[in-house]
């Protein structure tokens, strides 16, 4: 059955129907060797589509959700043109596979991958409020004030944008490490970092435990497993709730 190219890339995980459409206006879909443009259909089942040359269709039905626990260093977007190591050089997985939790290339853990596009921007649109938890190690113990801006939000960090309210608690004080947990609803580039600096705390580590209802448990760094059905159940279950 012939269905909109976008409705098929966002069903294979590339992102919501918008990015998908801003995929094929760049050129870089085509179908059956052919350039497609807005407004085209496809039969997944029989055409060969593909983005930047890499097959969609060898994916499509085959639902991939992988949890990693990224180490530092590593690039977190899954960008095909990237030379520089990625979370996708870990992997071993064919296909396209959405990154759910972006981290900055020196902060660590809990990434979610999976070419489930609905599921990927239920949890990353900024509407539905999902929850990641992190702990941070700073410089230093916060003082009430700190802790209060940081709980409060309203701190802002870039052209105009103030951050909303956050759970902020000091976890545990090791010798000159300072560990705090902080839970998001929202997620800025660089927020975490960009917070601490305004407050006067600059951060030296962090190392995200959950999105959502998945937890990072005891998974190494650098090593990747499949979610269970129990996960995935769970997960799907609280994303489409809001």
């Amino acid at each position: 059955m012939n269905i909109r190219l976008q409705k098929i890339l966002s069903q294979a995980g590339y992102g919501s129907r918008r990015k998908c459409e801003e995929i094929i206006d760049r050129g870089r879909v085509r179908v059956n060797g052919v350039v497609s443009k807005l407004g085209d259909k496809a039969d997944q089942e029989h055409d060969d589509i593909t983005v930047d040359g890499r097959s969609v269709t060898a994916n499509y039905n085959k639902k991939i959700y992988i949890a990693l626990n990224k180490p530092r260093g590593i690039l977190s977007d899954v960008d095909y043109n990237e030379t520089r190591a990625s979370v996708r050089d870990i992997i071993d997985e064919k296909g396209h596979l959405f990154c759910v939790g972006r981290l900055d290339k020196n902060s660590e853990g809990l990434i979610l991958l999976t070419n489930d596009g609905d599921l990927a921007h239920r949890l990353t649109h900024p509407r539905y409020e999902h929850e990641k938890e992190y702990m941070v190690m700073v410089d230093k113990k916060p003082d009430e004030y700190q802790l209060r801006m940081w709980r409060h939000g309203g701190v802002e960090i870039e052209d105009g944008f103030k951050t909303a309210p956050a759970e902020v608690d000091i976890d545990n004080i090791r010798g000159k490490e300072v560990w705090l947990r902080v839970i998001l609803h929202e997620g800025r580039k660089r927020q975490i970092r960009r917070v601490g600096s305004k407050l006067g705390l600059p951060v030296k580590r962090i190392v995200r435990v959950r999105i959502g209802t998945l937890q990072l448990g005891d998974l190494e760094t650098g090593k990747w497993r499949y979610l269970s059905q129990t996960e995935i159940n769970i997960l799907k279950k609280c994303a489409y709730k809001k």
